[in-house]
């Protein structure tokens, strides 16, 4: 009893306050199905790593402190950065790169809708964020985790708790976010541009060849993304290669799926009240909603200027699909496409942008790290 007395007395306000949040993130995993393989164990995690002397970051062993299982897994985990880099292999393995390589223009919009990111690194800056804080923050734009958690882990690992937190939360919250952003700086007569698409084979050759020549480019252009590029085209060439079909499956599904969980829980570590709950935190979160939103408006912005130029028009929706949350971005546009003109299908371009932001956004997260490392 004398335990539980003071168990209770000793815990703080704020950690009551980041149990109630780790419950919020567990709600939201539940019954909104935001991102719920990431929310849910992140919103356990931050309940257990709340509790005073809570065992899961420390432990008795021998009547000697010694580190708990959350912080071997971070170390393990996070610090050597390889539960991203594993859910790059998996996130490889699951695109169909095919409808950018029949329209290889795209890559623009997936370079063009990364604009929010450097944005975001100017005015953090500006607000008093050091420049590594602030390209941390940044690549919150890039509607990409793994990216987000790379990049802030070797730049601003102090960071690294509402960064993943703000990264994932907008990553699920595209549906919501997108539309407001998209219909802020198009008319409903842009909206209602159809694009006539010709369905175009690509040959297995060039599926297989495109991961390695990606990665021979990314190793030239900024060699220290590297990991990140290689390991999403390594991912990428299970799926094509044609002969490691197990494997491929098994990224997909059962690798995701265990690194996932580990990774919710690992990141945990880093929502301990004391580090949390403070006003950078809020203005992370401020900040990482800039750079989501001036991304997709970059991409919109950037199809408006490419259509100057272009006899047939591109839907300007397309440019913000050059985001990296694939592949829901592209389901948004080809929704809104349809509510405008139930007639209008711009899906596989929609798609081609989307997958080509997943290049642009590890690409972004490399150069960051090359300039500012």
């Amino acid at each position: 009893m004398e335990t539980l007395i003071q168990g209770v007395t000793s815990i703080t306000l704020g950690q009551i306050a980041m149990m109630l949040i780790g419950g919020i993130l567990i709600y939201l995993g539940i019954k909104k199905e935001y991102e719920p393989t990431l929310l849910i164990p992140m919103g356990l995690g931050a309940i257990l790593v709340n509790f005073p002397d809570t065992g899961v970051l420390t432990q008795m062993v021998g009547g000697t402190k010694a580190e708990g299982v959350l912080d071997v897994l971070f170390k393990a985990g996070i610090t050597t950065e390889l539960f991203p880099l594993l859910i790059f292999i998996g996130i490889g393995a699951m695109i169909d790169f095919g409808p950018l390589l029949q329209n290889p223009f795209m890559l623009l919009f997936g370079a063009a809708a990364q604009f929010g990111i450097f944005f975001v690194v100017i005015v953090a800056v500006l607000c008093g964020f050091d420049i590594k804080e602030a390209a941390s923050i940044g690549i919150i734009g890039a509607a990409d985790g793994p990216t987000a958690i790379f990049v802030s882990n070797q730049l601003a690992q102090n960071l690294l708790g509402p960064i993943t937190v703000a990264a994932y939360s907008y990553m699920a919250l595209v549906p919501i976010i997108q539309p407001a952003a998209i219909k802020a700086v198009t008319t409903k007569k842009e909206r209602q541009i159809r694009m006539t698409y010709k369905a175009e084979s690509v040959s297995k050759q060039t599926k297989i060849l495109f991961p390695i020549i990606v990665t021979i480019l990314a190793g030239f252009i900024a060699p220290i993304s590297l990991p990140l590029v290689g390991f999403l085209m390594f991912g990428n060439l299970l799926r094509e290669c044609g002969v490691l079909d197990r494997l491929s499956n098994t990224a997909q599904n059962e690798l995701v799926n265990i690194v996932s969980i580990l990774l919710g829980l690992t990141i945990s570590v880093k929502l301990q009240a004391d580090q949390f709950l403070n006003w950078q935190t809020l203005m992370i979160i401020a900040f990482g909603l800039v750079a989501f939103v001036m991304d997709s408006i970059g991409g919109v912005l950037f199809a408006k200027l490419f259509n100057l130029f272009r006899k047939e028009k591109i839907n300007p929706m397309i440019g913000a699909a050059g985001i990296s949350a694939f592949p829901m971005s592209s389901r948004v546009i080809q929704k809104m496409a349809s509510e405008e003109d139930p007639k209008n299908f711009v899906l596989m371009y929609a798609v081609g942008a989307n997958v080509s932001g997943q290049i642009g956004s590890v690409i972004a997260g490399g150069l960051l790290l090359s300039f500012f490392m």
